[in-house]
Order: C-alpha cells, then sequence, then structure tokens
C-alpha cells in the first residue's frame, strides 16, 4: 500500500521535542509588561488563538500551525485574569510552508474554563483551491457505500496513508474545539495521534466520523485519550462532541456547535500586521 511521510514531524520525535519548542519561561506573570518572544507562555498563548482559530474555521484543508512568534505582551485585569496581546507567523499544517501572520488577544479568565480568543490573519494560500480541496474530500466522503475507517495516523514513524490525510485533518479541526477550551494558562495541548477513525454514513448533507484522538499535555507530558465525535459540511461550522479520560482517570466531556464567543475577524491587510 502506497504511503507517505506526514509534513509533521510524527509523534514519537514530537513527544521529544515539544517540549523544546514550547520553549521555557516563567510561571503566569505577575505584572504587565512585554514577554519575549521564546517565551513559553507566549507561544502557548498563541497556540491556543491557533485551535480558536482552527476549529472556527471548520476546513481541513486550511489548517495552521505555528510558526514563530513576532511579539507578545500580557496584561493584568485585576479580578478577571491576564490578557495576552500576540503578533506571530503561521505555517501551513501540512507543508510547513508560510501561510501568513495573526493578531491575536487570549484572555485567560479566572472564573471561566477556556480561554476568551480574537484573532485576524492574513492567508497567502490559494483560497479557492482550499474551498476545492475541501469539498473534493467531502464529495468523495458522500459517495462512500463502505464507510472509510483506519487506525494509528500518523504510525509511529510519522506516516500517514494518503487516504487518509483527510480524514485525519478533520481530526485535527475537531479537536482543536477540545484543545482550545482545555487550555489555561499553564496548560496546553498538541494533537499527537488519532489512534482509530470510523465513518458513518448519514442521510443528511453532512459527514459523520468518530475518533479516538491521543492529546499531548504541555508541559506534564501527561497523554489524554479523547472519544471524539466531528460532523461537517463544507462553509458550516463544525459540530464537536468529546469525551476524555486523562491517564489519571480524570474525565471531561464537551460540545461544540461554532455558536461560541469570540472572534475571526477572517483576513486583514499585511500593514496592519503591526502594533
Amino acid at each position: 500500500m502506497q504511503r507517505r511521510s506526514a509534513a509533521r514531524l510524527g509523534p514519537l520525535l514530537l513527544l521529544l521535542l515539544l517540549p523544546l519548542a514550547w520553549g521555557e519561561g516563567p510561571e503566569p506573570p505577575r505584572a504587565d509588561g512585554e514577554l519575549q518572544v521564546s517565551n513559553r507562555l507566549a507561544g502557548q498563548a498563541a497556540r491556543v488563538a491557533l485551535h480558536y482559530l482552527n476549529y472556527r474555521m471548520g476546513s481541513p484543508s486550511a489548517l495552521r500551525a505555528l510558526g514563530q512568534v513576532r511579539k507578545a505582551t500580557v496584561k493584568t485585569i485585576p479580578g478577571i485574569g491576564h490578557k495576552y496581546y500576540l503578533q506571530f507567523i503561521t505555517e501551513d499544517y501540512k507543508s510547513s510552508q508560510n501561510v501568513g501572520t495573526c493578531l491575536a488577544t487570549v484572555l485567560y479568565l479566572k472564573r471561566k474554563p477556556r480561554p476568551a480568543v480574537n484573532i485576524n490573519c492574513t492567508y497567502t494560500k490559494d483560497q479557492k483551491q482550499t474551498r476545492e480541496d475541501d469539498y473534493s474530500f467531502y464529495k468523495k466522503m458522500r459517495q462512500q457505500t463502505k464507510p472509510i475507517t483506519g487506525n494509528d495516523i500518523p504510525d509511529s514513524y510519522g506516516n500517514i496513508e494518503p487516504a487518509l490525510e483527510p480524514a485525519w485533518a478533520l481530526a485535527v479541526a475537531g479537536s482543536s474545539y477540545l484543545m482550545w477550551e482545555k487550555s489555561t494558562e499553564n496548560l496546553g495541548y498538541f494533537m499527537a495521534q488519532v489512534k482509530n477513525v470510523k465513518q458513518w454514513i448519514t442521510k443528511d448533507d453532512s459527514i459523520d466520523f468518530d475518533y479516538l484522538v491521543v492529546l499531548h499535555e504541555i508541559p506534564t507530558q501527561e497523554m489524554i485519550s479523547c472519544h471524539l465525535r466531528v460532523i461537517w459540511t463544507p462553509g458550516r461550522p463544525l459540530k464537536v462532541k468529546y469525551f476524555c479520560l486523562s491517564e489519571n482517570q480524570r474525565s471531561e466531556s464537551g460540545e461544540g456547535s461554532g455558536t461560541e464567543s469570540g472572534s475571526t475577524n477572517g483576513i486583514f491587510n499585511e500593514e496592519e500586521a503591526n502594533f
């Protein structure tokens, strides 16, 4: 069977490199000020913003990963939490090519479980091609008479069967919801692997997948298994339900419908990327 190396690093190698990639840094800052771009909390806040963006965009062909933080400042809002102001470069999730710059704010609230995010981005990737890629995957899944299934995506060598790449990408988009919801100022998440996937044949115009995904929690290094249900139609918000069980048997569940607070105001001009 034809196989192809995933453009992103394999999960075993990532487990070794992620602590370095997330950077070293102090505990949450106690005062306002500018952060070093290598600060762990700056990178973590930028990834939270991208989790939110990937979920709200709802496009398996337009996923972004963090390239480099250009600027980060933090402000303490008494009685509410810490607010991060960020400027960072993004990469295509699969090819690692630069796809634009984002401005974002991430507010970690003391009394609410998930960060409040506002984000605006440039986008250098061909958006028409992205829509065509999404629709091609959607059309192929709608025409399936036998549900697709798969295991260990990527495998321990970082390989993904080409036929399963879109289903894996949809898992990343769906997992982005729960990673955004679970993130705190001290804890971040990365989807390490899809342990298994199963498609459900539907009678409406959506496509429906069940996943078992493994999240890597940073900086604890804990691996968390989550059952994920993702329902998707191109151009519409993702619908996500999940149930997670950590190594120490903590359980969590949640549901997303694309109506959560926050904003992704789409595309802005490169001139606006300076603040």
